[in-house]
């Protein structure tokens, strides 16, 4: 690049992050106040168990739970480990970084030009994430989808009986009958040495955390996510810059104009830079002027669902089939909408 486009990448890059670094500040301060101030425990005793209900649930709780995809995750996990069905963390784990209340409003202020791709935007997302969270509904044993340490933690474990009854002995053996190391803690109920169970349970039983100790864990919690979360946006924000200045302006036309090629392309875009979705609007909105509408709504729509950073931690919770099922399903869901909307309503 010359030294014309570095100063209008430079410049571009600038604008981006003055517009989206107060929708990251306030998100990632939402997220830090939630984990002081919600009850996780009892936000289960009131979770539905039917499989339309729970997903639809678990999909609009993201408007309570200010998350972006960097946060839904660990949510996701401890609504798993409490006992929370799988539909709920389902939902919450793919609508959350997309419908809450900060999400919303930075989509809006960015496309306030173009209010039905905000519209579009929620509805879709709920849609995928009420859709696929039905699908997972009918794995009634959990154990094929999720990785061992998180099922051995679980609280509330439903797995329908094996041949011979096997599944009812194991239910009604004694802990000390099992395999294993124990611990005695309260009569009649031992607890097995198992690091995820112990530290559920020492968590349990710690005192109430003064103020003091709940004011530090704001302040580690929100400097963490900000140094982590910056360095996204960041990355980020000079790729949508480099994009914009060193790509040939026919390249990104003839990408960004065909129905079905543009929506492949943002698709491919967002899964590749996995830009938080507290202010991917901002990002998106450095294509409006050569993408089509339908293409912007799917990098709006799949980013936030399928991040390629976030990978690892996915890989903590379920089973890499289970990661395949859920990219595959959002993936064709966000193209067959995103290109309908490119055919029948731009």
């Amino acid at each position: 690049m010359n030294q014309n486009q570095l100063n209008n990448a430079f410049t571009l890059f600038l604008s981006l992050l003055v517009e989206a670094m107060p929708f990251l500040l306030l998100g990632v301060l939402f997220s830090s106040l939630l984990l002081l101030l919600v009850d996780e425990k009892k936000l289960i005793a009131w979770l539905p168990r039917n499989p339309l209900l729970g997903a639809i649930v678990g999909s609009c709780a993201g408007a309570f739970f200010p998350v972006c995809e960097c946060g839904n995750i660990p949510v996701s996990r401890r609504l798993l480990i409490q006992g929370a069905p799988m539909p709920v963390a389902i939902g919450f784990l793919l609508a959350a970084p997309t419908i809450n209340p900060i999400v919303i409003w930075s989509t809006w202020v960015a496309f306030r030009e173009q209010p039905e791709i905000v519209v579009l935007r929620v509805l879709f997302s709920l849609g995928i994430s009420i859709f696929i969270g039905c699908i997972f509904s009918a794995q009634k044993d959990l154990r094929p989808l999720l990785q061992q340490t998180i099922t051995r933690s679980m609280m509330k474990l439903d797995y329908p009986s094996d041949k011979g009854g096997k599944g009812k002995e194991e239910k009604e053996k004694s802990p000390l009958l099992q395999s294993g190391s124990f611990i005695l803690g309260q009569p009649g109920s031992p607890l097995k040495m198992d690091a995820n169970v112990l530290q559920n349970n020492l968590a349990a039983n710690q005192p109430k955390k003064t103020f003091a100790t709940q004011l530090n864990l704001f302040l580690e919690n929100t400097i963490q996510e900000l140094r982590e979360l910056g360095g996204v946006l960041i990355l980020g924000s000079a790729i949508a810059a480099i994009v914009q200045v060193a790509v040939p302006r026919d390249i990104i036309l003839s990408l960004g104009q065909g129905p079905v090629t543009s929506v492949l392309a943002m698709m491919v875009l967002a899964a590749v830079v996995s830009i938080c979705s507290t202010v991917d609007s901002f990002f998106a909105l450095a294509f409006a002027s050569t993408f089509t509408s339908g293409s912007l709504l799917a990098f709006l729509v799949f980013g936030p669902m399928i991040d390629i950073k976030a990978i690892g931690l996915m890989l903590s919770v379920f089973k890499t089939r289970s990661i395949f099922y859920m990219f595959a399903l959002a993936g064709m869901l966000t193209f067959l909408l995103t290109v309908f909307v490119n055919l029948h309503i731009s």
